[in-house]
Protein backbone atom coordinates (compact mmCIF):
# COMPACT_ATOMS: atom_id res chain seq x y z
CA UNK A 1 0.00 0.00 0.00
CA UNK A 2 1.46 3.77 -1.12
CA UNK A 3 2.43 5.76 2.04
CA UNK A 4 0.99 8.82 0.88
CA UNK A 5 -1.75 9.53 -2.37
CA UNK A 6 -0.68 13.09 -4.09
CA UNK A 7 -3.54 14.71 -6.50
CA UNK A 8 -0.85 16.39 -9.09
CA UNK A 9 -2.53 19.26 -11.48
CA UNK A 10 -0.72 19.63 -14.28
CA UNK A 11 -1.24 21.57 -18.06
CA UNK A 12 1.09 19.80 -20.61
CA UNK A 13 1.83 23.63 -21.65
CA UNK A 14 3.20 24.05 -18.40
CA UNK A 15 7.30 24.55 -18.09
CA UNK A 16 7.25 24.70 -14.69
CA UNK A 17 4.90 21.42 -13.99
CA UNK A 18 7.79 19.87 -16.57
CA UNK A 19 10.17 21.05 -13.27
CA UNK A 20 8.07 19.05 -11.15
CA UNK A 21 7.42 16.00 -12.98
CA UNK A 22 10.84 14.40 -12.94
CA UNK A 23 11.12 15.61 -9.27
CA UNK A 24 7.86 13.79 -8.51
CA UNK A 25 8.82 10.42 -10.34
CA UNK A 26 12.58 10.35 -8.11
CA UNK A 27 10.15 10.34 -5.11
CA UNK A 28 7.49 8.67 -5.84
CA UNK A 29 10.04 6.02 -6.07
CA UNK A 30 11.70 7.35 -2.47
CA UNK A 31 8.45 7.46 -0.63
CA UNK A 32 6.26 4.99 -2.05
CA UNK A 33 3.60 7.74 -3.53
CA UNK A 34 0.55 6.75 -5.43
CA UNK A 35 0.56 10.20 -7.87
CA UNK A 36 -3.15 10.76 -9.16
CA UNK A 37 -2.90 12.86 -12.32
CA UNK A 38 -5.20 15.41 -12.71
CA UNK A 39 -5.70 17.70 -15.81
CA UNK A 40 -5.92 21.30 -15.73
CA UNK A 41 -6.29 23.29 -19.10
CA UNK A 42 -5.21 26.72 -18.51
CA UNK A 43 -6.39 27.52 -21.99
CA UNK A 44 -8.27 25.12 -23.92
CA UNK A 45 -9.05 26.97 -27.33
CA UNK A 46 -6.86 29.69 -29.35
CA UNK A 47 -10.17 32.43 -28.57
CA UNK A 48 -8.86 31.64 -24.45
CA UNK A 49 -5.40 32.17 -25.61
CA UNK A 50 -6.34 35.45 -26.81
CA UNK A 51 -8.05 36.17 -23.92
CA UNK A 52 -5.76 35.57 -21.44
CA UNK A 53 -2.35 36.38 -23.49
CA UNK A 54 -3.72 39.27 -26.83
CA UNK A 55 -2.28 38.52 -30.03
CA UNK A 56 -0.24 34.93 -31.11
CA UNK A 57 3.02 37.37 -31.12
CA UNK A 58 2.45 38.58 -27.75
CA UNK A 59 1.65 35.05 -26.33
CA UNK A 60 4.65 33.66 -27.49
CA UNK A 61 6.81 36.47 -26.75
CA UNK A 62 5.34 36.23 -22.90
CA UNK A 63 4.87 32.94 -22.49
CA UNK A 64 8.36 32.46 -23.61
CA UNK A 65 9.87 34.70 -21.10
CA UNK A 66 8.58 32.91 -18.20
CA UNK A 67 10.50 30.00 -19.98
CA UNK A 68 13.34 31.61 -19.29
CA UNK A 69 12.50 31.74 -15.46
CA UNK A 70 11.82 28.15 -15.62
CA UNK A 71 14.46 26.91 -17.55
CA UNK A 72 17.48 28.75 -14.67
CA UNK A 73 15.00 26.89 -11.93
CA UNK A 74 14.87 23.70 -13.84
CA UNK A 75 17.18 19.77 -13.19
CA UNK A 76 17.60 19.62 -17.23
CA UNK A 77 17.49 23.12 -18.35
CA UNK A 78 19.16 21.47 -22.03
CA UNK A 79 15.70 20.44 -22.15
CA UNK A 80 13.91 23.46 -22.62
CA UNK A 81 14.54 24.75 -26.07
CA UNK A 82 13.43 28.61 -26.23
CA UNK A 83 14.69 28.67 -29.52
CA UNK A 84 12.97 26.29 -31.47
CA UNK A 85 9.73 26.92 -30.02
CA UNK A 86 10.21 30.81 -30.53
CA UNK A 87 11.15 29.67 -34.74
CA UNK A 88 8.38 27.50 -34.79
CA UNK A 89 5.92 28.28 -37.65
CA UNK A 90 2.61 27.73 -35.84
CA UNK A 91 0.84 29.91 -32.62
CA UNK A 92 1.57 28.79 -29.31
CA UNK A 93 -0.36 26.28 -28.43
CA UNK A 94 -3.23 25.34 -26.32
CA UNK A 95 -3.38 22.70 -24.10
CA UNK A 96 -6.86 20.50 -24.38
CA UNK A 97 -5.60 18.48 -27.24
CA UNK A 98 -3.01 17.05 -25.07
CA UNK A 99 -5.14 16.89 -21.85
CA UNK A 100 -7.01 14.98 -24.21
CA UNK A 101 -4.22 12.78 -25.10
CA UNK A 102 -3.47 12.18 -21.22
CA UNK A 103 -7.07 11.50 -20.24
CA UNK A 104 -7.08 8.92 -23.39
CA UNK A 105 -3.70 7.14 -21.96
CA UNK A 106 -5.52 7.03 -18.72
CA UNK A 107 -8.46 5.47 -19.43
CA UNK A 108 -6.35 3.03 -21.68
CA UNK A 109 -3.46 2.36 -19.17
CA UNK A 110 -3.89 4.21 -15.40
CA UNK A 111 -2.19 7.19 -13.92
CA UNK A 112 0.62 5.59 -14.67
CA UNK A 113 0.48 5.55 -18.58
CA UNK A 114 -1.50 8.96 -18.15
CA UNK A 115 2.92 9.93 -16.42
CA UNK A 116 3.99 8.45 -19.31
CA UNK A 117 1.88 10.79 -21.75
CA UNK A 118 1.99 13.39 -20.11
CA UNK A 119 6.17 13.91 -20.26
CA UNK A 120 5.94 12.45 -23.49
CA UNK A 121 4.00 15.40 -24.57
CA UNK A 122 6.14 17.83 -22.81
CA UNK A 123 9.56 16.48 -24.25
CA UNK A 124 7.53 17.51 -27.78
CA UNK A 125 6.25 20.33 -26.39
CA UNK A 126 9.29 22.21 -24.36
CA UNK A 127 12.32 20.09 -26.33
CA UNK A 128 11.17 19.19 -29.81
CA UNK A 129 9.13 22.28 -30.51
CA UNK A 130 6.35 20.46 -31.99
CA UNK A 131 2.67 21.60 -32.09
CA UNK A 132 0.93 19.64 -29.19
CA UNK A 133 -2.35 21.20 -30.24
CA UNK A 134 -2.35 19.32 -33.08
CA UNK A 135 -4.25 15.99 -32.30
CA UNK A 136 -1.56 14.26 -35.13
CA UNK A 137 1.26 15.22 -32.64
CA UNK A 138 -0.49 13.56 -29.26
CA UNK A 139 -1.62 10.43 -31.98
CA UNK A 140 2.23 9.98 -32.83
CA UNK A 141 3.65 10.03 -29.31
CA UNK A 142 0.55 7.43 -28.18
CA UNK A 143 2.21 5.04 -31.11
CA UNK A 144 5.80 6.14 -29.61
CA UNK A 145 4.61 4.96 -26.38
CA UNK A 146 3.22 1.64 -27.70
CA UNK A 147 -0.31 2.18 -27.54
CA UNK A 148 -2.25 0.35 -30.14
CA UNK A 149 -2.78 3.01 -32.79
CA UNK A 150 -7.02 1.88 -33.00
CA UNK A 151 -7.36 1.44 -29.66
CA UNK A 152 -5.56 5.10 -28.71
CA UNK A 153 -7.63 6.99 -31.42
CA UNK A 154 -10.87 5.26 -30.32
CA UNK A 155 -10.61 6.86 -26.56
CA UNK A 156 -9.27 10.29 -27.75
CA UNK A 157 -11.69 10.95 -30.14
CA UNK A 158 -14.63 9.47 -26.99
CA UNK A 159 -16.66 12.29 -25.55
CA UNK A 160 -16.23 10.66 -22.67
CA UNK A 161 -12.49 11.64 -22.23
CA UNK A 162 -13.39 15.26 -22.77
CA UNK A 163 -15.86 15.17 -20.01
CA UNK A 164 -13.26 13.32 -18.31
CA UNK A 165 -10.82 16.69 -18.48
CA UNK A 166 -13.88 18.67 -17.90
CA UNK A 167 -14.00 17.21 -14.77
CA UNK A 168 -11.14 17.77 -13.70
CA UNK A 169 -11.28 21.04 -14.26
CA UNK A 170 -14.34 21.58 -12.22
CA UNK A 171 -12.83 19.65 -9.18
CA UNK A 172 -9.67 21.61 -9.39
CA UNK A 173 -11.85 25.23 -9.39
CA UNK A 174 -13.88 23.49 -6.54
CA UNK A 175 -10.80 23.06 -4.35
CA UNK A 176 -9.66 26.33 -4.93
CA UNK A 177 -6.60 25.10 -7.25
CA UNK A 178 -5.98 28.39 -9.12
CA UNK A 179 -2.24 27.96 -10.37
CA UNK A 180 -0.29 25.03 -11.51
CA UNK A 181 1.42 22.68 -10.69
CA UNK A 182 -0.54 21.73 -7.52
CA UNK A 183 0.21 19.26 -5.38
CA UNK A 184 -2.21 17.91 -3.27
CA UNK A 185 -1.50 15.31 -0.15
CA UNK A 186 -4.73 13.44 0.18
CA UNK A 187 -4.25 11.94 3.93
CA UNK A 188 -3.35 15.60 5.40
CA UNK A 189 -4.77 18.06 2.55
CA UNK A 190 -1.26 19.79 2.75
CA UNK A 191 -0.45 21.31 -0.21
CA UNK A 192 3.09 20.97 -1.10
CA UNK A 193 5.39 24.39 -1.89
CA UNK A 194 6.62 23.60 -5.46
CA UNK A 195 10.94 23.86 -5.40
CA UNK A 196 13.55 21.52 -5.44
CA UNK A 197 13.61 18.15 -4.78
CA UNK A 198 15.29 18.31 -1.36
CA UNK A 199 12.18 20.94 -0.33
CA UNK A 200 9.49 18.20 -1.53
CA UNK A 201 11.07 15.43 0.08
CA UNK A 202 10.63 17.49 3.50
CA UNK A 203 7.74 18.84 3.31
CA UNK A 204 6.38 14.70 2.22
CA UNK A 205 8.10 13.52 5.52
CA UNK A 206 6.44 15.52 7.31
CA UNK A 207 2.93 14.72 5.65
CA UNK A 208 4.11 11.21 6.66
CA UNK A 209 4.70 11.94 10.29
CA UNK A 210 1.08 13.47 10.35
CA UNK A 211 -0.06 10.11 8.90
CA UNK A 212 1.85 7.90 11.08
Amino acid sequence: MASLTVDFFHDVVCCWCFNISSRMRALAAEFDLDIRHRTFVLQASRAEMAARWGTPGDARATILGHWAVCRDASDRPELVDIDAMRAAAFDYPHGLTAALGCKAAERLGGHAAHWAMFDRLQRAHLTEARNIADPEVVLHAARDLGFEAAAFAEAFDDPATLRAVETDRHHARAIRVRSIPTLIVRETGARLVNGPREDLAAQLRASLRLVA
